[in-house]
């Protein structure tokens, strides 16, 4: 009878509906702020929400309520499709104004084929005698379950782990820029990224190890294969919710149009560039905006700002930080404002504002990375290094 509520279908359908309903709110956020991240994490659910079906409507007695469904001939491989969607969601959180150019089309160019070729051989099938009294056609079983299935199989796992490589690839050189040219790290936002890619990777590597039982060692049945639907549904149902209340769009905005060897000039600066060494003039300069005028203080200081106030390219600033101080902008920064907050203990300033508060005051942002930044140049937290004053 369906539908059938049960210990395997139940969790599947909540799962599932909680999961699409953060596909709808994804969808009306893009339409409404026309953030691509948006629509290609509200793609990567609904696919993943979609790939439940053969299981969820399963084990509530669909196949055997209605035994001549053509519910196989659109259960389709979602891998393709998936991959490059992670791929450019990655790609338009860590890209400063992200568009979707004609090019990127390409990427989908092998899921547009595989989808064709269902609907060709369903039209082919339909068009068959006796089609409407059973449940597979001529060419889905002797063709599609015989041998394109299977070729898929070899197919997806190298196109899924292909892309998974290059959007880790593009995760950690974004990580490392942002390291090298801003002195907020944006720890929570690029969290959220690679937990993101953990999580989806974790679901490929069960999903091929699943495969490779099924296929060479032993039969597995729908409950057995059960379990990595409800894993997927649970990780659908948590990328939803983490994905649609992380704000990304701060990340998109970053201007990485410079990198450490070139030599642009600052916007609105008016400086012949020339090519000379490291002074002892220009490091007196950078010290002096940190040390004198503490520019520091700024929770939102980033090389392009502190190359404008020294009257410097952003190339040669960071040159001369990489260089003479031996320190990423992040750390160089992140330092004086450790120092800064060391010297408002010696003032007592705890004894009026609580740790966070004068943390705030020497320029960090969040107590995360703060706590995160005072561990890493002193080897203690920041309520041991206290105690230590204190005794």
């Amino acid at each position: 009878m369906f539908p059938d509520f049960n210990r395997h279908s139940l969790p599947l359908l909540i799962l599932v509906l909680q999961g699409m309903i953060f596909v709808i709110l994804l969808f009306v956020r893009y339409y409404k702020k026309r953030h691509l991240s948006d629509l290609f994490l509200g793609l990567i659910l609904l696919l993943s929400c979609y790939s439940q079906i053969c299981y969820t409507v399963g084990f509530m007695g669909w196949y055997n309520e209605f035994r001549t469904t053509k519910i196989n001939y659109f259960l389709i491989n979602i891998a393709v499709g998936i991959a490059p969607l992670i791929y450019l969601y990655v790609k338009s959180i860590t890209t400063s104004n992200f568009t979707f150019k004609k090019k990127y089309w390409w990427h989908f160019s092998l899921a547009f084929l595989y989808i064709i070729y269902r609907f060709s051989i369903y039209t082919y099938d339909a068009l068959q005698p006796g089609f409407h009294e059973t449940q597979n056609g001529i060419l889905k079983i002797e063709l599609d379950e015989e041998y394109v299935q299977a070729i898929m199989g070899y197919v997806e796992t190298p196109f899924m782990l292909m892309y998974l490589a290059f959007t880790f690839q593009l995760f950690y050189s974004y990580r490392k820029k942002i390291i090298q040219y801003f002195s907020n790290t944006y720890k929570l936002e690029l969290n959220w990224i690679l937990s993101f890619l953990i999580l989806f990777s974790l679901l490929f590597l069960y999903g091929t190890i699943q495969d490779i039982i099924g296929s060479r060692f032993m039969d597995l049945g729908y409950e057995q294969r059960w379990w990595l639907n409800l894993t997927m549904a649970i990780v659908t149902l948590y990328v939803g919710v983490k994905g649609y209340f992380t704000d990304t769009t701060k990340l998109n905005k970053l201007d990485f149009t410079f990198s450490p060897k070139s030599i642009g000039i600052p916007e609105d600066a008016n400086i012949m560039e020339e090519d000379k060494s490291i002074s002892d003039e220009d490091i007196a300069t950078v010290k002096q905006l940190m040390e004198n005028e503490k520019v520091y203080l700024n929770p939102e200081l980033n090389l392009s700002d502190l190359a404008k106030m020294a009257k410097m390219s952003r190339g040669q600033l960071s040159e001369i930080i990489n260089t003479a101080f031996e320190k990423n902008f992040n750390d160089f920064v992140n330092g004086y404002r450790v120092e800064a907050f060391k010297q408002m203990l010696k003032e007592d300033k705890h004894k009026q504002l609580s740790l966070l508060g004068i943390a705030q005051e020497c320029g960090f942002n969040s107590k995360a990375t703060f706590n995160r930044v005072f561990k890493k140049l002193t080897d203690l937290s920041p309520t041991e290094y206290l105690k230590t004053q204190v005794n």
